[in-house]
């Protein structure tokens, strides 16, 4: 089957803002990066959030980033029960807690215009939240087809489109595609497929990332070790493909980088990482910038180790890609990217008890949050720690003793047996 897609820019309701990453630095003519690493190295804990009643782990984050949220910035967390839980950013306080999905949850994202918060569901639905109600009925359905089981999803950048990504059922892997847009004399909230892509994974699709700026571009893992870049402008699936790179391992992690985000890259579940260069795709010249098959056999870490890889951040204002891995007892590296290797910059500890599956870099205010297996959300800032808050996360750390996860069996994330 084919998208019925065409390129939309009438903006129409919550959509009234030009497309954003959300994951950069504000622009600052003074950055280098000798400044940014130094920023890394002093970051800090400077708010844990409390103990859950029933403590679940932390396995995605995603924060507003609208004019709105300035007044009180809202962060959504994807727990392991299946709820979906608004904390305040400031305070990291439990806002609301809604749980609309029978299915296992498989990721979590705010608009990038309004505060609705998206969540994709094994049961074959997307539903989208009004972040500042609390209820258990969603703003938006968006039904798949009656096989569609959803491990991925995004939404791309000026808010029109939603992609989700399946497993495998029967021979079939898809990308569906719906029209996100609210229309406000719509008779129903309930959205069906404009289509699908379905010739080009043959497993599992476990990742989703919508380009930071063109909302046409999109680039897709899979358990078949494939990440294709498509633009979904294109009148079909086949003309839409504009590459496909070879991991050679089952994908855990996409994303773009690089000037104009014309470079790509990809982790996989055994932590290999690759890092490719579109720009070379109408040259001679490799398009391979990186491929690291164990990234846990080639990092020297001066203290403690590299168990896991989470994701990758990549600030623009330096054009620099920087990784982000950790430890099985809660540590997490960041690490910084070039074409001769990966090469540590920093270590944050003491902020987790157990393995750290998610993080988020706050545009706004330079801090870092990170969720993990212990059931905690942790904000990180440059600066000093005060007193205060070592007793209390001394306190906390006490507690957690009681509930600790054995690290030996901890929660892994969807991978191809």
């Amino acid at each position: 089957m084919q998208v019925a897609y065409a390129v939309v820019n009438k903006d129409e309701g919550c959509q009234k803002s030009v497309c954003k990453h959300k994951v950069l630095l504000p622009l600052d003519a003074t950055l280098n990066m000798e400044n940014i690493e130094e920023h890394f190295v002093n970051l800090h804990i400077v708010k844990c959030s409390s103990e859950p009643k029933e403590p679940t782990y932390v396995l995605d984050i995603d924060a507003s980033n609208t004019v709105q949220a300035k007044k009180g910035s809202l962060v959504a967390v994807l727990c392991s029960d299946g709820s979906v839980r608004i904390y305040d950013k400031e305070t990291l306080n439990v806002l609301r807690e809604v749980s609309g999905h029978p299915g296992l949850l498989n990721g979590i994202r705010f608009a990038n215009s309004c505060d609705c918060v998206y969540s994709a569901s094994t049961d074959g639905t997307v539903k989208c939240w009004d972040a500042r109600v609390a209820g258990e009925k969603p703003v938006q359905l968006f039904r798949g087809y009656p096989s569609s089981v959803f491990i991925s999803f995004d939404i791309n950048c000026n808010d029109h489109v939603i992609c989700a990504g399946t497993e495998k059922v029967d021979d079939d892997a898809l990308l569906v595609f719906w029209d996100a847009r609210i229309n406000s004399e719509a008779s129903s909230t309930t959205r069906e497929p404009l289509g699908v892509y379905s010739e080009t994974h043959s497993d599992d699709i476990t990742q989703v990332r919508f380009h930071p700026s063109n909302p046409n571009m999109v680039v897709t893992g899979s358990t078949d070790g494939l990440v294709n870049v498509f633009d979904i402008s294109a009148a079909d699936e086949e003309h839409a493909l504009v590459t496909t790179c070879n991991s050679t391992s089952s994908v855990s992690c996409v994303g773009w980088s690089g000037r104009d985000y014309k470079q790509i890259y990809c982790m996989t579940h055994d932590e290999g990482f690759c890092w490719w260069d579109l720009n070379h795709l109408d040259t001679e010249e490799p398009i391979t910038c990186l491929n690291i098959q164990d990234v846990r056999e080639t990092i020297n870490m001066k203290e403690d180790n590299l168990d896991y890889l989470i994701g990758g951040l990549y600030h623009e204002k330096i054009d620099k890609l920087f990784v982000i891995g950790g430890t099985h007892k809660g540590g997490i590296h960041l690490l910084s990217c070039t074409p001769s290797g990966l090469t540590p910059v920093t270590s944050l500890g003491s902020g987790h008890a157990a393995t750290v599956r998610s993080f988020y870099w706050d545009v706004r205010d330079n801090a870092l949050l990170t969720g993990g297996e212990d059931a905690r959300l942790v904000l990180w800032k440059s600066g000093a720690i005060e007193n205060t808050l070592k007793d209390s996360m001394k306190r906390a750390f006490s507690e957690h003793q009681k509930v600790l996860v054995d690290s030996n069996n901890s929660y892994k994330r969807r991978r191809k047996q």
